[in-house]
């Protein structure tokens, strides 16, 4: 399938890729098929990465493996919530929180509470509410990111 895309001009991702939200997103429903994007210069799951959306070109949201900011982050979610995903192993799934990157880029946050949990292996997805006291729905990232850049 191939999408033009403002962040990434033109793109073609193997159907079997193709990132199925079966609700959508939080506030953007009708966005359900997504391909994850990564920088050619650096490793899948390293980094920050994109989600494309596959039906709007000029949309693609920034998102990072919670694990390379929180080492001990572990949402609680209800089991319920994950049946879209169909059966998942912990091995096949994988967890992005979005980033909002304002224009003042050393006030980046991540959205902790709101994680998206991928089945790598059906590649279906959801976006859930983690039940966690204290998790952020904007914690500030940039110090962590700029350090772990930096090889700290």
């Amino acid at each position: 399938m191939e999408v033009k895309t403002r962040l990434f001009d033109s793109i073609n991702i193997e159907e079997d890729k193709i990132i199925r939200f079966v609700n959508g997103l939080v506030g953007f429903p009708e966005l359900k098929d997504f391909a994850l994007v990564h920088d050619t210069d650096s490793e899948s799951g390293k980094g920050i990465q994109w989600l494309q959306s596959m039906q709007d070109g000029n949309f693609a949201i920034p998102v990072v493996n919670p694990l390379q900011i929180l080492d001990n982050y572990d949402p609680v979610v209800e089991d319920e919530l994950l049946t879209p995903l169909g059966e998942l192993a912990v091995e096949d799934m994988l967890v992005l929180v979005t980033i909002t990157v304002p224009e003042d880029i050393t006030k980046m946050t991540v959205n902790l509470k709101g994680p998206i949990v991928i089945n790598a292996k059906n590649c279906m997805a959801c976006q859930v509410i983690a039940e966690n006291e204290g998790l952020e729905v904007k914690f500030p990232v940039y110090d962590i990111l700029k350090a772990k850049k930096e090889g700290k």
